[in-house]
C-alpha cells in the first residue's frame, strides 16, 4: 500500500469516525421509555421511540404537576425546637428524631412532576422493516429515524423548537403516495379527545395528591400538514396517500406562578400552534438548529477517536469498560451539555429530578426537586460548559424560594431570613418532608443559593449580583438567627440536623457546617459589591469566627459528623 493510497483511508476513517462522535444510534427501535430518545426546548419534551408499525411519543409539559398552590410548614415545630435541641445535646438522637417526625412535617411531602400522555402513529403494514436507523443528533438538537419497507425509504426527523415553542415531526416517504399513517393518543389521567378537521384537540387534568386538589389543567393540540388526505375518525386523524407530512405538537397548563393557575390553557396552546404552523418546515428546522448551535457549539471536547464509534450506542456502552473509546466520554459529555440545555432555558422553570421528562403519574421521587444534592448537580454544568444562560430558572426559582422560604423560616423557627430543606417543588415549598433522618436538613436553600455567586464568579456581572445579592443575604441572615452554641464546644452550629441522606439526627455535620461557611463568606464578599452596611458585614465576620473547624478522622480523612 502507497503513502498517497494509506492517507486517503486514514482520511476516510477519520472523517467517518467524526461523523458518528455526536450522536446516539441504535439499528432498532426503542422497547421501553428508558431506550426512548429525549428531545426537549425547556417548555416541551418528548421521548420519541422510533417504531416502524406504531411511533410513539410521550410527552411532557414543564409546569403540569399534581396538586395546587400550598406550603407545608408545621408551626408546632417552633414549640418543640428547644426540646428537640436539648435531647440532641444530651446524646438522645432518637428522642429528638420521634418529636421530629410528629411535629416538623405535614401530610404534604410534595407534589409530582406528570406525564402529559403519549401520541401515537399507527403505519400499517411497516412492522416487517429493513435497513433500520434511528439517532439522537447532539449537534443539531434532532432525533432521525429512517427505515425502509417494500423498497419504500421512509425517514422522520423530530425536534423540540426553541423558536417556535411546539414539537415538530416532519415525516418522508421516498415514493409519491406512500405515506399511510394514524394519529391517536392515550393518557393516565383524566382526558377527552376531539376532532377538528386535520387536528387533534386534547384536555387533560391533573392529579390531587396528598390532600391537595387537583389545581392544573393541560391542553395539547395536533395539527397535520401533508400533501394527502386528512380523514377524521372518531378520536383519530387518518392520513392516506401522502409523500410528505409535518405534525405540529402544542400544549400548555393554566399555570402562571406558583401562587396563580388563572391562565388560559386553551388560548396559550392555540397561539403557539397557530404562530408555528404559518413557518415553513425547513425555515423552522434552521432556525431551531441555529438557536441550539448558539449554546451548543461554545465547548469542543476532542478524546482520541476509534473504530469504536461506528458501533451502535449501547454495544460502545457495554464495551467502554475495555478502554478503547475515548470518543465515549466526550459524547457523554456532550450529552449532558445537550440535557441541560434542551431542559433549562429563560423564562422557564429549573431542570427537575428528571429533567422534564417523566412518563408517570407518580414518579420516583414525585420528580421534584431535591435539593440536597440533585438539583445543584444538575446546574453544575453551567458556568463550566459555558452554559450560562441555562442557568436562569434556578436563579428565578430562588427567587421565589426566598419569599416561601421566609414565611417557612418565621414559621417553624422564628428566625429571620429564609429556608428551605431537602425538597421543593412546582409550588415552591420549604418545609421539612418525607421523614426526620432525610429531610430535617435546613441547609437546602443555602446551598442552592450559592450557584449565584458561582455565576457571579464566572461572569462578573455586578448588575445581576446586586439583583440577588438579597437572596444570598437571606440566608446568611437565617443562619446568624438560627445557629446554637455547642454546650461542650461553644461553636456555633446547625441543630437539629442531618447530614444529607445519612441521619442519625445531630447537630453541626461537616456539610452543614461547609455550607453555612460558604453562605456566611459569599454574603460577605458580595455584600462589599452590593453596598450593604458595615454593621451587617461585622455580624457576618463575628459569625464566620464561631463557626466549627474542619474535623480530621484516625484514617486522615475529613469526618461526616463534627
Amino acid at each position: 500500500m502507497n503513502r498517497n493510497t494509506l492517507f486517503l483511508l486514514l482520511l476516510l476513517t477519520s472523517n467517518l469516525v467524526s461523523g458518528q462522535d455526536l450522536k446516539l444510534w441504535y439499528s432498532q427501535p426503542a422497547k421501553n421509555w428508558s431506550e426512548a430518545l429525549p428531545i426537549g426546548n425547556s417548555r416541551l419534551g418528548a421521548m420519541v421511540y422510533g417504531g416502524t408499525e406504531r411511533e410513539e411519543l410521550q410527552l411532557n409539559e414543564e409546569t403540569f404537576w399534581a396538586g395546587s398552590p400550598y406550603n407545608n410548614n408545621n408551626p408546632n415545630a417552633v414549640h418543640v425546637l428547644p426540646i428537640v435541641r436539648k435531647l440532641i445535646f444530651e446524646g438522645r438522637n432518637k428522642e429528638a428524631q420521634r418529636l421530629i417526625d410528629a411535629n416538623f412535617l405535614t401530610r404534604q411531602h410534595g407534589m409530582s412532576y406528570l406525564t402529559l400522555g403519549n401520541l401515537y402513529l399507527e403505519f400499517p403494514g411497516h412492522k416487517d422493516a429493513d435497513d433500520f436507523y434511528r439517532d439522537l443528533n447532539l449537534e443539531n438538537a434532532t432525533t432521525t429515524t429512517r427505515y425502509q419497507v417494500n423498497g419504500i425509504n421512509y425517514t422522520r426527523t423530530t425536534f423540540a423548537s426553541f423558536t417556535d415553542n411546539v414539537i415538530i415531526m416532519h415525516i418522508k416517504a421516498s415514493q409519491p403516495n406512500a405515506l399511510n399513517f394514524n394519529v391517536s393518543y392515550n393518557c393516565p389521567l383524566k382526558n377527552e379527545v376531539n376532532v377538528q378537521n386535520d387536528k387533534l384537540i386534547i384536555t387533560c387534568q391533573g392529579k390531587e395528591q396528598e390532600g391537595m386538589k387537583a389545581a392544573l389543567r393541560a391542553e395539547c393540540q395536533v395539527q397535520v400538514k401533508t400533501d394527502g388526505i386528512i380523514h377524521p375518525a372518531g378520536n383519530i386523524l387518518q392520513i392516506n396517500g401522502g409523500t410528505e407530512a409535518t405534525l405540529y405538537i402544542s400544549a400548555a397548563t393554566n399555570y402562571v406562578n406558583y401562587q396563580n393557575v388563572s391562565a388560559d390553557e386553551s388560548r396559550r396552546t392555540t397561539d403557539y400552534l397557530e404562530e408555528a404552523i404559518l413557518i415553513p418546515y425547513e425555515k423552522a428546522l434552521k432556525e431551531h438548529i441555529a438557536f441550539y448551535k448558539k449554546q451548543f457549539d461554545r465547548v469542543q471536547l476532542h478524546l482520541p477517536s476509534s473504530e469504536a464509534s461506528q458501533i451502535e450506542t449501547p454495544r460502545r456502552i457495554e464495551n467502554f469498560g475495555q478502554g478503547n473509546d475515548m470518543a465515549m466520554a466526550a459524547l457523554l459529555f456532550q450529552y449532558g451539555r445537550y440535557l441541560l440545555i434542551s431542559s433549562s432555558q429563560p423564562g422557564g422553570q429549573p431542570a427537575n429530578l428528571q429533567g422534564i421528562w417523566n412518563n408517570s403519574t407518580h414518579a420516583p421521587w414525585d420528580s421534584k426537586y431535591t435539593i440536597n444534592i440533585n438539583t445543584e448537580m444538575n446546574y453544575w454544568p453551567a458556568e463550566v460548559t459555558n452554559l450560562s444562560e441555562t442557568h436562569s430558572p434556578l436563579f428565578s426559582m430562588l427567587k421565589d424560594l426566598s419569599v416561601t422560604g421566609a414565611e417557612t423560616a418565621r414559621t417553624m423557627y422564628d428566625c429571620w431570613g429564609w429556608v428551605a430543606h431537602h425538597n421543593t417543588d412546582l409550588w415552591r415549598i420549604c418545609g421539612v418532608v418525607d421523614f426526620a433522618a432525610a429531610g430535617m436538613w435546613p441547609s437546602g436553600g443555602a446551598w442552592l443559593a450559592q450557584h449565584i455567586w458561582q455565576h457571579y464568579l464566572f461572569t462578573g456581572n455586578k448588575e445581576f449580583l446586586k439583583e440577588y445579592y438579597p437572596i444570598l443575604k437571606g440566608t446568611a441572615q437565617f443562619y446568624m438567627d438560627f445557629l446554637v452554641e455547642h454546650p461542650t464546644y461553644k461553636w456555633l452550629v446547625v441543630s437539629p440536623s442531618v447530614s444529607p441522606e445519612h441521619g442519625p439526627i445531630t447537630a453541626g455535620c461537616t456539610m452543614d457546617n461547609q455550607i453555612a461557611f460558604d453562605a456566611l463568606h459569599n454574603t460577605l464578599l458580595a455584600s462589599y459589591i452590593a453596598g450593604e452596611a458595615p454593621s451587617f458585614q461585622d455580624s457576618l465576620k463575628q459569625t464566620l469566627e464561631k463557626l466549627p473547624p474542619m474535623q480530621i478522622g484516625k484514617h486522615n480523612q475529613r469526618t461526616r459528623m463534627a
